[in-house]
This record gives C-alpha cells, structure tokens and sequence, in this order.
C-alpha cells in the first residue's frame, strides 16, 4: 500500500507560479511512473506531466515549455514547476504512481491540491 502527501497548491495570479510537491511512502518495492493529473469543474481528469525511472517526461501539449516534472527517486518525491500559470491551469492537482509489489503493479492516486489562477 502507497501512501501519497501533496502540498503547494494555492492561489496565483496570472503569468505566476507554484511548485507542488508529492511524497510517496508506504511498501512497495519500486515505483515505475509518477505523475500529476488535473481536474477542472466540469471536465474530465487529464493527464498533465508524468515522469518514469529512467526521468524521461511526458507533458500535456498545452503545458509544455511552461511546466516541468522532475523526480526524487532516492526519496520518492515528484515535483511539478508551473510557470506562467493561466486562468485555464485552474483544477485539483492529483499526484498519482504505478508502483510494483510483490502481488504485481498498482496504480494509486493522493486525494488532490487546489491551484486557482485568478487575479
């Protein structure tokens, strides 16, 4: 079982930024792929960044040049850098991980940070 602790979130102005952080833990014996994803009222959850074992990124097209993923592997941490936030990056942030134990692989989500962008 994975444990996953989000913070950052928040309220910014537009053209700001945020940086959210997500802490794995619990017992597993490796973590393939972590991830955010993003939910805004009204519309389906999308895939914002993810990143595997090896650090290579994946990005939505519309954050792409503006967000950046990167992964503590030695402590299991993921961060999501936003810059130049826009009124339509306003969601609940989900940290999610495809992790492996020993009864196979299992993907987990954390309960989700608020970013509002808004002046």
């Amino acid at each position: 079982q994975v444990q996953l602790a989000e913070s950052g979130g928040g309220l910014v102005q537009p053209g700001g930024s945020l940086r959210l952080s997500c802490a794995a833990s619990g017992r597993f014996v490796s973590i393939n792929v972590m991830g955010w994803h993003r939910q805004a009222p009204g519309k389906q959850r999308e895939l914002v960044a993810r990143i595997n074992s090896s650090g290579d990124p994946d990005y939505l097209e519309s954050v792409k040049g503006r967000f950046t993923i990167s992964r503590d592997s030695a402590k299991d941490n993921v961060y999501l850098q936003m810059n130049s936030l826009k009124p339509e990056d306003t969601a609940v942030y989900y940290c999610s991980v495809i992790y492996r134990d020993y009864g196979g692989a299992h993907e987990h989500w954390g309960q989700g940070t608020q970013v509002t962008v808004s002046s």
